[in-house]
């Protein structure tokens, strides 16, 4: 495929296939109809032939090429199937263009330091889960690591240790760098509230801001009603495109815990009914 694509790639390629596929031509009238030199004619039809998507045919002193379809029906289900693949992720491409209209809108308000102290966000969502699974995927550091990053970013150190005065830390990589949060745990009463701090820390270890959140799990009949609420602080002007990503990072962030919660729920459930099975037969 990757050689089909590299040989239509050339607009003069292209030009002499759009010919073809009306009928077999020689490469003199190949020549005249592109404007090429014959020299230059039969180096294209070279390259489409070791593509697959020309045949040369010996006519005496001439030689007709005609084109083949099988190459091009091929390339056409590719670029279909791209085509509904972009389609069906369309939505992370929509969420990069509000991150990118949010940037823009937060970068012109912040102008001065402090511009966005005082800002809240508030997110529920209500888990598939019991509510003590819940808390432990935000308190074990292993599963919280297991959902707490952006997409494609990569958690390096995640940690909330529950209790009054534990570390709060956040750090996760991706192909450009990386990128840190630190702060502490103010309260923890499990399984249902927990409240702590995380500084946003620049490449030189500053404070870009400080957000401070107060998590709460109430339990319902469809399992954990979750709410977080979240305070913004000590914010700098280069903060503007950590803060225009705090509502879209969350809400991804938080469907990802869901996605989490419901596999985990599930491969227990399966597990549990295998074992009982396994017990009936016995």
């Amino acid at each position: 495929m990757e050689r089909i694509a590299s040989a239509l790639g050339d607009g003069a390629r292209w030009r002499i296939v759009e010919l073809l596929v009306e009928r077999p031509r020689s490469v003199g009238e190949l020549a005249e109809l592109t404007g090429l030199r014959q020299p230059q004619t039969t180096k294209h039809l070279q390259t489409l032939a070791r593509a697959g998507l020309v045949t040369v045919f010996p006519l005496g002193q001439r030689r007709v090429y005609a084109v083949e379809t099988a190459p091009l029906a091929a390339l056409e289900r590719r670029l279909r199937e791209l085509v509904e693949t972009a389609g069906t992720h369309a939505g992370e491409r929509d969420v990069i263009a509000r991150y990118q209209a949010a940037i823009e809108a937060e970068t012109a308000a912040a102008d001065r330091e402090r511009w966005a102290d005082g800002r809240t966000f508030s997110f529920e969502r209500v888990l598939p889960a019991p509510r003590d699974l819940v808390w432990r995927h935000w308190t074990d550091a292993d599963l919280l690591a297991s959902w707490w990053a952006p997409p494609s970013m990569t958690v390096s150190e995640c940690v909330l240790e529950a209790w009054p005065g534990g570390r709060a830390v956040l750090e996760y990589r991706d192909a450009e760098g990386r990128y840190r949060s630190e702060g502490r745990v103010h309260t923890a009463a499990e399984p249902e509230h927990l409240v702590f701090d995380l500084s946003v820390l620049d490449a030189g270890g500053a404070v870009s801001f400080t957000g401070h959140y107060d998590l709460s799990l109430a339990e319902v009949p469809e399992g954990t009603r979750l709410r977080l609420d979240l305070r913004i602080t000590d914010t700098t002007v280069e903060a503007a495109p950590y803060i225009a990503g705090i509502g879209t990072g969350w809400e991804q962030v938080l469907d990802h815990l869901a996605d989490h919660l419901a596999g985990t729920v599930g491969t227990a459930r399966t597990t549990t009914k295998g074992t009982t099975n396994a017990r009936t037969k016995g």
